[in-house]
C-alpha cells in the first residue's frame, strides 16, 4: 500500500488487491490456523501443506484463516479450487493432508470421501454483496453444501462475519469483503450526531452481559464536558468455555479497529485502548499487525480519510484477573493500578479513564459497528426480538456433538441450539443441565429448552443469555459439584476489595465443599439462601452480585439432588468422591 486511503476510490484500489489473494487463479490452501485449530496440530497440517506443494512441484499457495466456528472439526483445512469450489476438510492429519494433495496433483481427485461440505457462495457481510464460486463437478455430488450442514444451517454471520474466510493478517483481504467502508461513511457523509442516532435506532445493546443500548451510552459520553474523551474494547473474556472474543480478535481484527474508530469519531474521543488477558498471545500479536496496518493505510493516526480527525488505538495487557472484566476495574488496571472496581455512581461515560469520559464496549460490541452504518440501522433492527436486535455469538461446549462457536440473532430457543445447531448430546445420553449465559448464571434444567435466548429473564418467554457461554451437562454430571467448581472459580478471581465479596465467597465454598463431601446438613440449604442474599445486596460490584447466582439457579433447579447429598450421604452422577451413587 504505497498511499493512504482517503477516498471511496482509495479504498476500491485496495478492495481489488484484496480479491486476488481472496480468490485467486491458482489452487489456494488454507489453514485453520486460529487458537483452537493450533492446539490440536494446525501448525502440523500447514507444514505438511508446504511440503507437498514444494515436493510436487504445486502452482499453489498455503495460507492462513482465523476459526471458522466448527472447532470440533479442527484441524480444518480448505481447498480454493481454481475455476472450482471451496471445499472444506476437517479433522486433518499430516498424513490426511499428504494424501489429499497428492490425490489433486495426480489426477485432480478432491477426495469427497474426506470432505466435509463445499461453498455456493460467501457473503461480505458488510456490503451485502457475494462472492459465487463455480459448481462442483460430479464427484461431489454427495458431499453436503455447506450452509446445509447442520451446524452452519440457522446461523446468521455478522460479528463473526469475516473469521475463517480472510487471512487476518492481510488488510487488503478485510477490506475486500467491506471493512472501512462504514467508517468511510461516517467520516465523510455523517455528522457524530448522525452516527449516534443510527446506532441508537439499530437497537444495539452491548455483548459483554449488561446489554445496555449502545447509542445511549455513546450519547452519555458524547454529552459529558471535556475535550478529553477514551473509547475502550474489552477484551479481557474469562468465563470459563467462553472464547468468543478471542476468536474475533484472532480472526477479524479490522472488525474491532473499524468500530472503534466509528465510535471514537462519534464520541470525540483522540485515542483508544484495547484490554486484553495476557493469555491471548496469539490475539494480541494479530491485534497489533492489524494495528500497524490501519496506520500505513492512513486509517489511524492523523487527517484519518482526509477528514482532518486524528484517532490512535493501543493494546493494554491484563494479568488474566477475572475481575478486569467489569469495566471499572478494566479502567484501573489500564491506568496502572490494581484491577479492583469502583464505587459507582459515577459512570465510566462521564468519570472514566484518568477521570475523563469514556466509552467501554465488548469485542462483540464494537464488531456489530460497521455493519450497521454500511447495511443500515433497519437492516440491523430486522434481525432478532423487539427488546434486543441482532445476534450475538455463543461458544457452545460440553455434551454436545457439535462444539464450536454460534451465531445467531435474539430469539433462537436452546432447544433449537443444543438439537439442531449442537446436534444432541454426545453417546445421545439424557440432557441434564445448562451452564448458560457466564459462571455466575449457575445450572438451568432442561424445562427450559424451549425459552427463546435474550438479554433478560421474562418468565415463560425467555432466558437472558449473558456473556454468551453455553456448557451442556449429561446425566454424568453433578449440579452439586458444578455449583462448588463455580463458587471456587469466583472466590479465586475475587480481588477481596469488598467484604461482602472476600468473606462471603469463602463461607459459601466452604458449605459447598461440606454437601460435595457428605458432611453438609439440612440447615446449610438455608445458610447458602441467606448468605448470597446479603452478597447480592451489598457487594460493591457485578462479580460479588452474581457470584452467589451459580449457587442460587443451581440450587433453585436441582434442590433434590443438593438434599440427596445431604440426607441419604449420596452423589446419584457418583461424581463426588467419597459419596455413593
Amino acid at each position: 500500500m504505497n498511499q493512504p486511503i482517503r477516498t471511496i476510490e482509495d479504498l476500491k484500489g485496495v478492495e481489488a488487491a484484496g480479491l486476488t489473494t481472496l480468490y485467486p487463479d491458482r489452487l489456494k490452501i488454507v489453514v485453520g490456523s486460529a487458537s483452537c485449530g493450533l492446539a490440536v496440530g494446525a501448525g502440523a497440517i500447514e507444514s505438511a501443506a508446504v511440503a507437498v506443494v514444494k515436493e510436487l512441484g504445486l502452482d499453489a499457495e498455503v495460507t492462513r484463516t482465523g476459526c471458522i466456528g466448527f472447532c470440533s472439526q479442527e484441524p480444518l483445512l480448505d481447498l480454493f479450487v481454481p475455476n472450482g469450489p471451496r471445499i472444506s476438510y476437517g479433522n486433518m492429519t499430516p498424513e490426511k493432508t499428504r494424501s489429499l494433495l497428492t490425490a489433486y496433483a495426480a489426477k485432480g481427485d478432491l477426495r469427497p470421501d474426506m470432505a466435509l461440505g463445499w461453498f455456493t457462495s460467501e457473503e461480505h457481510v458488510l456490503t451485502g454483496e457475494a462472492h459465487t464460486y463455480p459448481p462442483p463437478n460430479k464427484a461431489l455430488t454427495e458431499v453436503p453444501e455447506w450452509s446445509s450442514l447442520a451446524f452452519y444451517r440457522n446461523q446468521k454471520k455478522v460479528i463473526l462475519r469475516n473469521c475463517g474466510s480472510i487471512d487476518p493478517l492481510s488488510i487488503s483481504e478485510a477490506v475486500a469483503r467491506g471493512a472501512y467502508r462504514g467508517a468511510l461513511r461516517a467520516f465523510a457523509e455523517m455528522t457524530p450526531e448522525k452516527v449516534i442516532e443510527e446506532m441508537t435506532k439499530s437497537g444495539l445493546r452491548g455483548r459483554g452481559g449488561a446489554a445496555f443500548p449502545t447509542g445511549q451510552k455513546w450519547q452519555f459520553a458524547r454529552s459529558a464536558s471535556g475535550d478529553t474523551k477514551y473509547v475502550v474494547c474489552n477484551a479481557d473474556e474469562g468465563e470459563p468455555g467462553s472464547y468468543m472474543d478471542r476468536t474475533v480478535l484472532e480472526g477479524d481484527p479490522h472488525a474491532i479497529i473499524e468500530g472503534m474508530l466509528i465510535g471514537a469519531f462519534a464520541v470525540g474521543a483522540r485515542e483508544g485502548f484495547i484490554y486484553v488477558r495476557s493469555e491471548y498471545p496469539l490475539a494480541i500479536d494479530t491485534l497489533q499487525t492489524a494495528i500497524n496496518e490501519a496506520e500505513k493505510a492512513g486509517l489511524l493516526g492523523d487527517d484519518i480519510l482526509g477528514s482532518g480527525w486524528s484517532f490512535r488505538v493501543r493494546i493494554r495487557v491484563g494479568a488474566g484477573a477475572y475481575i478486569c472484566g467489569e469495566e471499572t476495574a478494566l479502567l484501573e488496571s489500564i491506568e496502572g493500578h490494581a484491577g479492583e472496581p469502583r464505587s459507582r455512581p459515577p459512570y465510566p461515560v462521564t468519570d472514566g479513564l484518568w477521570g475523563k469520559p469514556t466509552v467501554v464496549n465488548n469485542v462483540k460490541t464494537w464488531a456489530s459497528v460497521a455493519p450497521i452504518l454500511t447495511r443500515g440501522a433497519d437492516w440491523y433492527a430486522a434481525m432478532g426480538t423487539q427488546r434486543t436486535k441482532g445476534t450475538t455469538v455463543f461458544s457452545l461446549e460440553g455434551a454436545v456433538k457439535n462444539a464450536g462457536l454460534v451465531e445467531v440473532p435474539f430469539g433462537f430457543s436452546l432447544r433449537e441450539m443444543i438439537y439442531e445447531i449442537g446436534g444432541g448430546i454426545v453417546g445421545d445420553r439424557p440432557l441434564k443441565a445448562l451452564q448458560a449465559g457466564g459462571a455466575a448464571r449457575g445450572c438451568i434444567p432442561p424445562s427450559m429448552l424451549d425459552l427463546a435466548i435474550d438479554t433478560e429473564d421474562r418468565p415463560g418467554e425467555t432466558v437472558m443469555i449473558g456473556t454468551g457461554g453455553i456448557i451442556v451437562l449429561d446425566d454424568g454430571a453433578c449440579t452439586a459439584d458444578m455449583a462448588r467448581h463455580l463458587v471456587g472459580f469466583f472466590l479465586e478471581e475475587s480481588c477481596g476489595k469488598c467484604v461482602p465479596c472476600r468473606e462471603g465467597l469463602r463461607q459459601l465454598s466452604g458449605i459447598m465443599d461440606r454437601i460435595c463431601a457428605g458432611e453438609g446438613h439440612e440447615a446449610d440449604l438455608l445458610l447458602l439462601e441467606r448468605l448470597a442474599g446479603t452478597m447480592k445486596a451489598a457487594a460493591v460490584c457485578g462479580l460479588g452480585g452474581m457470584a452467589p447466582s451459580a449457587v442460587l439457579a443451581t440450587l433453585q433447579h436441582f434442590r433434590a439432588e443438593f438434599e440427596k447429598h445431604i440426607h441419604d450421604k449420596s452423589c446419584p452422577a457418583g461424581v463426588c468422591r467419597g459419596l455413593t451413587m
